[in-house]
């Protein structure tokens, strides 16, 4: 079975640094594929080699069946890229855009016009073509820039951060037409992002931490994965209270950003246990299902919104003695 993307064992050294470091995956046909991370953890190196870009050091990736080295001209071919920077002239609209776009494309006449007024009727910019595109939103614009990479009819959609700079009515907008486009013109996405809200939405994910994949799999098979509700305690002296968490309950504690984190069964049945047994210690308790920040933590050691994570400390774990 050929799959739309797939890495092998994928490498990439700059100098002495290594931007990624033997990851493979495979992403299946009509699906929204997340690569999930911060900054350096390896995103937009990876985008750059899937895009032809930039060749790997070693391993291998594909789309759909070539090599994106020995092969770029056909892997192009299959590709629709969107950039985190903007590819549109502002000082023309939206249809002219468009037009030079599908011309680069080497679309010409009625196959062109087809195209660009079927697309720009599923971005829902059909009735901006005229407008200048210097004078649209964000989102608008964000649109304009897939409807333009789509014109080509690729079978794989890469997008870089695609909601960056956009405001939250905006970002699920275009979610909702990635999903009509899905639908619609089976198009396989894979997108990078490091917003859990985002993250949430793909089909599956992979989640990228120092060049490293750290896992992969739906969300909800990730999350799957704490075995547990997550229980997050600010205390007055969290490192004493995650040693006697340690030594009372036989829990396993980490301090992360000056709160302590419990991952235990029915951790709601657990709050006034704890607070009894740390009279004025603990400052506040929430109890709650495990999110995708709560995974990240438990692969890595570091939070995803943390944007010191590369220099800070390692996690400092209680284990019962």
């Amino acid at each position: 079975m050929t799959h739309p993307v797939e890495t092998q064992d994928l490498r990439r050294v700059f100098g002495e640094r290594i931007a990624l470091d033997g990851v493979s995956f495979t992403v299946d046909e009509g699906e929204i594929f997340g690569l999930l991370g911060p900054n350096g953890s390896g995103k937009t190196t990876l985008f750059r080699i899937l895009s032809t870009l930039l060749p790997p050091s070693s391993g291998a990736a594909r789309v759909c069946g070539r090599d994106v080295t020995s092969e770029a001209p056909a892997v192009r071919s299959s590709l629709g890229v969107v950039f985190q920077s903007p590819s549109l002239d502002p000082h023309l609209t939206v249809e002219e855009n468009l037009r030079y776009g599908g011309n680069l494309y080497g679309l010409r006449g009625a196959p062109l016009e087809e195209r660009l007024r079927e697309l720009s009727a599923a971005l829902r910019v059909d009735d901006r073509l005229g407008d200048f595109v210097k004078n649209l939103s964000g989102g608008l614009q964000r649109r304009v820039e897939i409807a333009k990479s789509l014109l080509s009819s690729p079978r794989v959609l890469l997008l870089d951060e695609p909601s960056t700079g956009l405001d939250p009515v905006a970002r699920i907008d275009l979610w909702s037409i990635l999903e009509q486009l899905r639908g619609k013109f089976g198009i396989t996405t894979v997108l990078t992002t490091h917003l859990m809200d985002e993250a949430e939405r793909c089909s599956r994910l992979a989640v990228l931490h120092k060049g490293k994949l750290m896992g992969s799999g739906t969300p909800d098979a990730l999350r799957a994965t704490i075995g547990g509700d997550v229980l997050t305690l600010t205390c007055r002296h969290p490192d004493v209270v995650a040693e006697q968490l340690s030594a009372r309950f036989s829990w396993s504690a980490v301090v992360r950003d000056e709160t302590v984190r419990v991952e235990i069964p029915k951790a709601h049945e657990q709050v006034a246990r704890i607070v009894e047994a740390f009279p004025g210690e603990v400052l506040s308790v929430t109890a709650g299902r495990p999110t995708l920040e709560d995974v990240f933590v438990r692969l890595t050691g570091e939070r995803l919104g943390n944007p010191f994570f590369e220099s800070g400390p390692p996690p400092r774990k209680r284990r019962k003695s």
